[in-house]
């Protein structure tokens, strides 16, 4: 969902340069959300690529599918094998096809035990950019959020959810992540929580995340914390918590999705990275580097999306870090905006 949500910025910089151009994303049914009112000129078409277009012969279908669109260029941003596939369909059928250089050479560099390269990568915003160049259309990046200044509208959730009222810190936590060495032990996440409640009383928590381990951890902080609110109990679908996401004063996240969606909202977003490093690229969109908390470890990153064990079996790299730095952190972001609203 990551590599999806970074491409936004990058089709939103793409049909606002060339109004004249029509696009389509293709994606899975999740992405909708990304891009159906992105821009007047960006069409979204979802493929079911477990049942619909599985193997080769569903790739194929696919591939017929697209051709009668009558598309001019192909621009391939995920270089995978079923996305190869196609691409070699196109380019048999003489379209014109580009696909992303991900740098894999430079990133081996980078996560090496030995001879680490420690520099900053090109950003997947930047490689993404550079495929539509080779198409002949060379953008700016110009993108601020997929919702007007003031927000989504609150008025399409659940009552529990909004209305924001003027005195109150909204403040999002998405505590979890796919790979253990992404994840900050969740009793100094809570310690997080606890202190910020302690710092703002009126403050509410919003909890990102679904699934199993999240819906036991979450209920029992909800229990435990009545400001704690646990976001898809509530919400339905993607698209509602992105205009939560909207709202909030700052979000709190690892190096996950929800550190990318809550970006495209253009809300402040805290993250902490263990055995990832933002010099792989993938910060959240328009985020500062002081928002990145993480410790300075000679062994990191050990790895460019957090799938590889903890080399050195302690992961130091996410105990370093403590729940004051978080919360420092959070306050700087926090507290301007309290001053400014009181004025």
């Amino acid at each position: 969902m990551g590599d999806v949500a970074m491409a936004v910025p990058v089709v939103y910089s793409l049909a606002t340069q060339y109004p004249d151009l029509r696009i389509t994303v293709l994606s899975r049914r999740f992405a909708r959300p990304f891009f159906d009112d992105l821009a007047p000129n960006v069409d979204f078409m979802e493929a079911d690529l477990k049942r619909e277009y599985h193997g080769v012969k569903g790739l194929n279908a696919l591939y017929r599918r697209l051709t009668a669109k009558q598309f001019t260029k192909i621009a391939d941003l995920h270089n995978v094998l079923r996305s190869e596939y196609l691409r070699m369909r196109f380019n048999m059928g003489r379209y014109r096809v580009e696909h992303i250089n991900k740098h894999r050479k430079e990133r081996r560099r980078l996560v090496s035990y030995k001879n680490k390269v420690r520099e900053q990568l090109r950003t997947p915003f930047q490689n993404y950019s550079d495929v539509l160049a080779k198409l002949g259309y060379p953008i700016r990046l110009e993108f601020r959020s997929l919702f007007p200044p003031e927000g989504g509208n609150l008025n399409l959730l659940p009552a529990i959810i909004g209305p924001k009222k003027s005195f109150e810190q909204w403040i999002g936590v998405a505590p979890t992540a796919a790979h253990l060495t992404k994840c900050y032990p969740t009793d100094r996440t809570r310690q997080v929580i606890e202190q910020l409640l302690k710092n703002h009383p009126r403050a509410r928590i919003f909890l990102f995340g679904r699934g199993r381990a999240e819906d036991s951890l979450f209920t029992d902080w909800c229990h435990d914390l009545p400001q704690c609110v646990y976001v898809s109990r509530h919400l339905e679908n993607m698209h509602q918590e992105l205009i939560l996401m909207s709202h909030l004063d700052v979000m709190l996240s690892m190096d996950s999705s929800n550190m990318h969606l809550a970006s495209l909202t253009a809300t402040p977003v805290v993250s902490i990275w263990g055995g990832t490093h933002p010099w792989a690229g993938f910060m959240g969109w328009n985020q500062p580097p002081e928002n990145a908390i993480q410790a300075d470890l000679d062994c990191r990153p050990c790895s460019i999306y957090g799938n590889r064990p903890c080399r050195r079996g302690d992961l130091a790299c996410m105990n370093l870090i403590r729940p004051e730095q978080i919360i420092e952190r959070i306050e700087q972001i926090i507290n301007p905006k309290i001053n400014q609203e009181s004025l």
